[in-house]
């Protein structure tokens, strides 16, 4: 999940909509340092995954990160679920969410787990508890060990004595943190020569690309055999949403369209077909028109009304009062105005009901605040109750991971486009055995499928090497039944594929 950038969860989650007294809650109390010991939880359970029976063992441990005088700084919390009997010739798969800020909550207990939080399939509310935990097929576990990582701030992740959380509030200096647990997990579990994967959701792939560039940027590589990229924000200057850039216009309408049609507000055969409309406009006349800027001529803008209004189920008129470019904020709640509902900004599927139907954006995220209260209450039980870790930190479903520090290494003409992208694609050219797995929802404003293929598609990307798969859901796809299945279906077969 990614904040905005609400900064971008997941998600993109709504970390902006905490109030200060819910961030300062949200920050866990700091242990000393002194003679620090490592807290962890096991057992083992068997499940059956993808069709298979596996006996495994979940492992709940803090990884402690250490200073160069070795006083410890940071203890990160991993979630290892391993098949027994253990053997090294398996894939492991390492995994987190995104925010920043946001614990691996919604990947664990929502798509890849061995156990799952049942939630309406449908875009409805998930009410109040008790929310079902049940066994869960589509997790990876026939095919891969599973690590889930919960970088500093989240989970139940924290500092160690007077060490700041700043210390590890960046996009490098987060990357750095991420890639020591990994090798000081594979150090202690023996899987230097493992096959490997690496994954993340939504900021979680910014994450992946980062920690990609830490683990394979140097002469002591840990090569990884595959990227698993869902829900993908990896160019954050092209989707801006600031003014004067017309790039992120162009990126967010095929999300506009598809989301149109979801709500009966265009026509079209399905999903796939106005997303590829919507494409081939938005590259070719509506690009061209943005970047004439007040040289288009009468005829041009009109014909570009007539088409956008087709797209997006807005009126002409207010097209025209917006200039012919919506922001995303405005769609959201533009779009079902008539009905007095808005739409949401993670899954564009659910609806919200503000406490008026006027204004230019809507009072909160229904895509959000319609799955929390599931998750968290799962996380909780499941970590607490049934693998037995126990702790006095709070779980950080999202919170507060700030200021962050957005700097890339590489000096001022890097920072002036924030773009992780470029990892990826060096790490293409220089690992021929990389592969790229990108998963992206029809319905997600969070990170529109059309952003992630422009960053992906540009010069320095071996195209044969990545492959797209699409889902009728938004940001967290797996909250739809049948997209959890697909999705699981169609990372078993990326991993299988090796």
């Amino acid at each position: 999940m990614i904040v905005r950038i609400l900064p971008a969860f997941a998600a993109l989650a709504l970390a902006s909509s905490l109030s200060a007294a819910d961030k300062d809650e949200a920050k866990p109390s700091a242990p000393p340092a002194k003679d620090y010991v490592a807290n962890s939880a096991s057992k083992t359970f068997t499940g059956n995954f993808g069709g298979r029976s596996v006996r495994y063992t979940a492992t709940v441990r803090e990884e402690v990160l250490k200073g160069t005088d070795g006083t410890p700084k940071a203890a990160i919390v991993t979630t290892a679920y391993i098949a027994e009997p253990r053997d090294t010739s398996r894939p492991v798969t390492f995994l987190f969410n995104g925010g920043p800020g946001s614990g691996s909550v919604w990947l664990q207990m929502g798509a890849f787990g061995p156990k799952r939080v049942a939630i309406p399939s449908d875009a409805r509310d998930d009410g109040g508890p008790p929310y079902p935990i049940l066994d869960n097929p589509d997790s990876l576990l026939d095919v891969t060990d599973l690590v889930f990582i919960d970088p500093v701030g989240t989970g139940f992740s924290h500092t160690i004595g007077e060490t700041k959380g700043e210390d590890y509030w960046g996009v490098t200096k987060d990357a750095k943190s991420v890639a020591q647990v990994i090798r000081q997990w594979l150090d202690a579990n023996g899987r230097w020569n493992s096959p490997k994967f690496l994954g993340g959701e939504s900021y979680g792939t910014t994450r992946s690309a980062a920690v990609v560039d830490q683990l394979e940027g140097e002469y002591n590589d840990v090569s990884l055999n595959g990227v698993i990229l869902l829900s993908t924000v990896l160019d954050f200057a092209a989707g801006a949403d600031t003014a004067g850039n017309e790039l992120g216009y162009i990126t967010n309408l095929p999300s506009m369209a598809t989301t149109a049609l979801y709500h009966g507000k265009t026509s079209a055969p399905s999903a796939q077909a106005i997303a590829e409309e919507a494409r081939q406009f938005a590259i070719g006349p509506y690009a061209a028109f943005l970047l004439k800027g007040q040289k288009a001529s009468v005829e041009e803008r009109a014909a570009i009304r007539t088409q956008l209004a087709h797209l997006t189920g807005l009126s002409e008129q207010y097209l025209e009062e917006a200039d012919l470019r919506v922001t995303p904020g405005r769609f959201y709640k533009e779009l079902l105005r008539d009905r007095g509902l808005t739409v949401g900004r993670l899954d564009s599927r659910y609806t919200g009901k503000d406490l008026d139907n006027a204004g230019e954006y809507p009072d909160n995220d229904p895509s959000f605040y319609g799955i929390d209260g599931g998750y968290t209450a799962a996380m909780n039980s499941w970590m607490r109750d049934t693998l037995g870790y126990k702790t006095d930190q709070r779980y950080v479903t999202i919170g507060s991971v700030g200021p962050w520090d957005w700097q890339l290494e590489g000096g001022r003409d890097t920072n002036a486009y924030l773009n992780v992208a470029p990892y990826l694609g060096r790490a293409l050219r220089e690992n021929s055995s990389l592969r790229i797995f990108v998963g992206q929802g029809w319905y997600d404003f969070a990170t529109p499928f059309f952003a992630a293929e422009y960053a992906l598609g540009r010069t320095g990307f071996p195209q044969d090497r990545i492959q797209f798969h699409y889902y009728d859901a938004g940001h967290m796809m797996y909250v739809r039944d049948e997209d959890r299945h697909k999705l699981a279906e169609d990372v078993r077969a990326f991993i299988r594929s090796r």
